[in-house]
Order: C-alpha cells, then sequence, then structure tokens
C-alpha cells in the first residue's frame, strides 16, 4: 500500500513538472546540447610523448575526424607516469564531448593494479568511444642463440631453461611493462627460471638482445617485425588469443603449449565518464569512419594492427576484461610502482 502511494505521489510530481514545462524544457535542452554538439573544439589528449606511433595515428584520426565533424580537433600531448598525468586530466575534465584521450591497456588494465597512487578510476572516470588499434606481442629471441642451442619453438625455448638453470636472461622495457608481465606470465605457467633485466625503454631492450646480453624477450609486433622479416631475431610466439596474418606461420602462445596466455597491445579513444551516449555514439561513428579511411589504415598496417572499427558497447566490454584480467598479470610478475 505505502509503495503503491509512493508511486502516485511520483507519477503525481512528474505530471506536475511535465505540466509546469519544467521538466520538459530540460528534457529539451539536453537534446538541443547533444543536437548542437559540437559547438567548439575537441582537445585530443595523447598521455604520451610526441612522434611515436601512438602520437602519429592520434594526430591523423584527428585530422579525419576534424573534417567529419566541422569542428577542429586540438591534439595535445600531457606524458608522463607512464600515460596516468594525460589520463588524470582528461577523468576530470567536464563529461561533455569535448575532451578526449587515446587511452591504452597500460592505463585502463595494467596501471591500476602497478602504481599505487593512481588518481583515478580507470573505469569509472572514463567512457570508451572506439577501439583503434589492437596488437600482439611477440616471443623473440637472439639469433646466434638460437642457432647453437637448436632453438626452433617455445618448447625448445622452454626445454633449454630448464635444462640450464640461471643461463637465460629476458630483457624488457622496463618494469611492469607489457614485456615484463608477458615474461613473468610465462615463468608462471612453464616453472622455468629467467632473470628479468629491464631497460630504459624497448629499444635499448632490443639492442641487449640482438648483442646477446639477454637471450629473449617479448616486444610489439610492429616494432620487432622488420627484425623478424631481415632474420636478426627469431619469432616463436605471439602473445594474444588469435594468430596475426602479419606473422602467418608464427603460432599463439597457447598453440604452443601455455594455457590461459592473452597479452597484447591495444589502444582506444576515450571520453570522460558521464559524457551522454548520444554524444559518445557521434564520436564513435566519426572514428569508426576515420579508420575507414585508406591512409589510417595504411598507417594501422604498419603498425601491425588490422583493427576494425566496432561500437562503444563492444569497446566497454572489451576494456572491463582487460582491467580484470591484468590484476592476477600484474600480481604474478610482483611488479609495483610508488
Amino acid at each position: 500500500m505505502i509503495m503503491t502511494l509512493t508511486r502516485r505521489m511520483i507519477l503525481k510530481s512528474a505530471g506536475a513538472l511535465l505540466a509546469s514545462g519544467i521538466l520538459g524544457s530540460n528534457m529539451a535542452m539536453a537534446q538541443d546540447t547533444a543536437t548542437a554538439w559540437p559547438e567548439k573544439p575537441i582537445n585530443f589528449v595523447v598521455p604520451y610523448a610526441a612522434g611515436g606511433p601512438l602520437d602519429t595515428i592520434a594526430r591523423l584520426l584527428g585530422e579525419k575526424v576534424q573534417q567529419e565533424l566541422k569542428q577542429t580537433v586540438i591534439v595535445e600531448n600531457k606524458a608522463g607516469a607512464g600515460g596516468n598525468i594525460g589520463a588524470a586530466s582528461v577523468a576530470k575534465a567536464q563529461p561533455d564531448g569535448y575532451t578526449l584521450v587515446m587511452g591504452a591497456v597500460a592505463i585502463q588494465a595494467i596501471n591500476p593494479w602497478l602504481y599505487k597512487n593512481i588518481t583515478f578510476d580507470p573505469i569509472k572516470d572514463f567512457a570508451p568511444v572506439i577501439m583503434v588499434s589492437s596488437v600482439p606481442n611477440v616471443l623473440i629471441v637472439n639469433k646466434d642463440f638460437a642457432e647453437t642451442n637448436n632453438i626452433n619453438s617455445l618448447q625448445d625455448l622452454i626445454d633449454y631453461a630448464k635444462n640450464n638453470v640461471g643461463k637465460l636472461n629476458y630483457a624488457s622495457g622496463g618494469s611492469g611493462s607489457a614485456g615484463h608481465l608477458a615474461g613473468e606470465l610465462m615463468k608462471a605457467r612453464t616453472g622455468i627460471d629467467a632473470v628479468h633485466v629491464p631497460y630504459g625503454g624497448a629499444n635499448p631492450a632490443k639492442l641487449s638482445l640482438l648483442s646477446n646480453q639477454t637471450q629473449f624477450m617479448f616486444d610489439n609486433l610492429a616494432s620487432s617485425l622488420p627484425l623478424i622479416n631481415d632474420g636478426q631475431v627469431k619469432a616463436l610466439a605471439v602473445t594474444t588469443k588469435e594468430a596475426t596474418p602479419f606473422l602467418p606461420d608464427t603460432p599463439t602462445m597457447e598453440a604452443a603449449g601455455i594455457k590461459d596466455f592473452d597479452i597484447g597491445t591495444w589502444f582506444g579513444v576515450f571520453a570522460t565518464g558521464g559524457t551522454p551516449e548520444s554524444i559518445i555514439n557521434k564520436l564513435n561513428q566519426a572514428y569508426s569512419n576515420a579508420m575507414n579511411d585508406p591512409a589510417v589504415q595504411k598507417q594501422l598496417k604498419t603498425m601491425g594492427s588490422d583493427t576494425k572499427p566496432g561500437t562503444a558497447q563492444e569497446f566497454a566490454e572489451f576494456v572491463n576484461a582487460e582491467h580484470k584480467k591484468y590484476k592476477e598479470i600484474v600480481e604474478i610478475s610482483g611488479a609495483t610502482i610508488n
């Protein structure tokens, strides 16, 4: 009885608001805002340094979206703290669709478990717009090391490690990087011993591999593909559940024998959490059209990506799953950053 009376009171109040024009006016204003958007320039934050592949594709997409929406798109680099500084600036912005960020697996899925003092919620404070690129990492070994020890497969590397305890080192771009997490996950799944040697970025890590100071590493596919094609390193497996057409003869880690192994490098466009769905859908359509542009497709392929545009909802579901997955992986690695 009480619930029925309460419901009647709510309906009566709503009716009164509609009759007075207050509720209808507010609804109309919200619709007008969404319809008119965008009425001013859009700020697109890249949370990494200028000149890198993520920055390059962000600027190319910005040009295409600018044409699509008939409004200026300003790309701004805000690097630092593994992408956290730029991401935090967008998390705190007004949820009106005028501030975007090129989020990534590090920011949305890894950093929340890696950094002790993170200032934003990677799920609640962002509204996923669209996945731009998803690229596998690839397990590569030093060419001379592989030839000398007859290592032609992932199982060969595992067997070598078990028979030569303490003789295997692997490189990464730094503690908590995707390469580090993949290396520790492989150790945990196989029981092998290998010493992690962190470097200040992927390039010095690759130099150590090429000089045989380290014997293997997990590297981004786009970065390592030229070395693989030139025969300077040997690819043993890719780290995602699906194989890649860029290395059709290279198996996945799972196909090569290690179960539950799925670590990739992905990034995409996010708005501030709470941005109206109608604006998110407009952004999704604009970036989807931009991704289908031949110039953008060409650039994505140079990065080892053949990602097709999807919906905002699909991207949101993917991000949520990745966020949960990396909790275990970061814990296995033991990496933390203050």
